[in-house]
């Protein structure tokens, strides 16, 4: 990891927060705290129930806890036992404990992963933890509800559960029964390594963030004017030219298929769907440099490092152009397991209006050809999305009402919405003006900002039914490291995960900003360099 890069901290008292406990969503501490002054309690020996990011939708309190001994098994069946692998690999380093994976009958007074197919109830993500001294039972519909549900019973435990070398207990899970369903299906996050690269074991460090707070969606830019990141065989130079460089005129990078796999593979393993973003016709700088024959002119515009959006475009007249996506198209789609390929279609400032609408009324066939559905930016309203496709908004409160009213046109038609408004949902805008890294075109988005709205009311005159969900882009133009990504992600990603999961009746900052205070133990036992705003009372340090 590069060197910490960590935001003055605040100095203040010490002031006690905890509460009793949480239920539905019930407040968990006082709603006057302060959240300008420095506070926080130090972490209890019990966590009370439901006292967690994302907020559970519905929590009882009950009894004594149940407490994680040398001699817990994690009990499992065949279609589990996987699950319960991965949380004992989860548990052992800081609990020093050897948390055998055995089978369910053998789990008695231990740890127990059922799956309860006929428990429709639950849904695809939805999950049932029961806590008491006997032992704790966790109910799934689905492996996708158990893997949640161990995320909530991870965060139940103290934070140093996280730290990889042994950590004084004792390890204790609140009594009680916490029973939890999604809001939204889809709780998505963008990474873009066009403009910064980032390794295939980046990529997996920010999987695992994103798994603790119950995302299901990886977006990945793939493609930009600053470099192109997945080998297309077809068109090799797209990667040995055109990933060759990236904002500044660093050495850039790509993935091979090999890798590409391999961060699907992981993503899947966290119970998270790849899609992949070639964005198109615009942004594609690097794949014109790469390939003279994709430019009107036949010449191959030097590859670019600057930060400038809307001067390129693809050749809409040219038939190789439909060539290079089919290709593109079909390779990617056959690495993709996943239901979406996202086609990109923003800022083609480059591209007429005639020719932008031809284009897409070109290329959306190509991606239901190779089996998948599209997704691309709002601008994809200009044209006529294809069936099933889903717009991702990015627009901000102050977007022209007409340019609002063509989406909410075309969810009234049919079309889902992915919901990222850009003051809300941006991860790579600053703080306050003070803030180092990130840009502010869309404005300054503090943690409250970034939390403190509705998504199903967000758009008007859009069906509350047609929003599928929201997404969290994390744009790189200013982001080189893992580092620079932890500060300007967390702790706003959180909030932003609570809202796609979370009930809405649940949604309140004055409780909200103390669960996400708690969460500071957290992020530093996972070696998460947060931004400590004054807008949450914090620990003090």
């Amino acid at each position: 990891m590069t060197q910490r890069r960590r935001i003055p901290r605040l100095i203040g008292s010490l002031l006690l927060v905890a509460a009793a406990g949480v239920g539905c969503g019930e407040a968990a501490a006082d709603s006057t705290t302060d959240g300008k002054n420095a506070a926080a309690a130090v972490e209890p020996e019990v966590r009370p129930l439901g006292r967690i990011v994302p907020v559970p939708a519905s929590v009882t309190p009950e009894g004594e806890p149940y407490t994680l001994t040398r001699t817990t098994r994690i009990g499992t069946n065949r279609e589990t036992r996987e699950l319960g692998r991965h949380l004992a690999a989860l548990l052992r380093p800081a609990t020093g404990f050897p948390l055998p994976v055995v089978d369910d009958v053998a789990a008695r007074g231990g740890i127990r992963l059922r799956l309860s197919p006929g428990d429709t109830a639950l849904g695809a993500e939805g999950y049932r933890l029961r806590s008491a001294p006997d032992g704790v039972v966790l109910t799934a519909r689905e492996p996708a509800g158990l893997f949640r549900g161990l995320q909530t019973l991870r965060q139940q435990l103290p934070a140093a559960v996280e730290r990889k070398s042994v950590q004084n207990g004792p390890w204790k899970i609140a009594g009680g029964t916490i029973t939890d369903t999604p809001r939204y299906a889809y709780r998505g996050a963008m990474l873009d390594v066009s403009r910064h690269f980032f390794t295939v074991d980046e990529v997996k460090r920010y999987i695992d963030q994103l798994a603790l707070y119950k995302v299901n969606t990886l977006h990945l830019h793939l493609s930009d004017d600053q470099g192109w990141r997945i080998a297309v065989d077809s068109w090799p130079r797209l990667t040995t030219y055109g990933g060759s460089t990236e904002v500044g005129g660093g050495p850039g990078g790509f993935y091979t298929k090999a890798q590409y796999q391999e961060i699907v593979r992981y993503a899947a393993s966290r119970y998270q769907e790849v899609i992949p973003e070639i964005d198109l016709p615009g942004h594609t700088n690097a794949a014109l440099a790469s390939y003279a024959e994709l430019n009107c002119d036949g010449v191959a515009p030097p590859l670019y490092t600057g930060v400038k959006v809307g001067f390129s475009s693809l050749c809409v007249p040219k038939p190789v152009t439909y060539d290079f996506v089919d290709d593109v198209i079909r390779e990617i789609a056959a690495l993709t397991p996943g239901r979406y390929i996202h086609i990109g279609g923003d800022e083609a400032h480059s591209t007429s209006h005639a020719d932008y609408v031809a284009f897409m009324d070109k290329v959306q066939p190509v991606v239901a050809k190779y089996g998948k559905k599209v997704v691309g930016w709002h601008q994809l309203t200009g044209t006529t999305p294809a069936d099933g496709a889903l717009v991702q908004y990015w627009g901000l409160d102050r977007t022209p009402t007409e340019e609002k009213e063509r989406v909410a046109a075309a969810a009234r038609n049919g079309t889902g919405l992915i919901l990222s408004p850009a003051d809300r949902t941006y991860l790579d805008m600053k703080y306050t003006k003070d803030t180092k890294l990130g840009l502010a075109w869309a404005g300054y988005v503090e943690v409250r900002r970034s939390y403190d709205w509705n998504p199903a009311a967000y758009l008007a005159g859009a069906p509350e039914d047609t929003v599928r969900g929201i997404e969290a882009p994390l744009w790189t133009e200013t982001l080189a490291t893992t580092d620079d990504l932890d500060v300007m992600a967390f702790p706003r990603l959180p909030g932003l995960a609570e809202l796609g999961w979370s009930p809405a009746a649940t949604h309140d900052w004055d409780t909200y900003k103390v669960r996400l205070a708690e969460q500071a133990p957290r992020f530093d036992a996972l070696g998460i360099d947060y931004h400590r705003s004054p807008e949450v009372p914090w620990p003090a340090e």
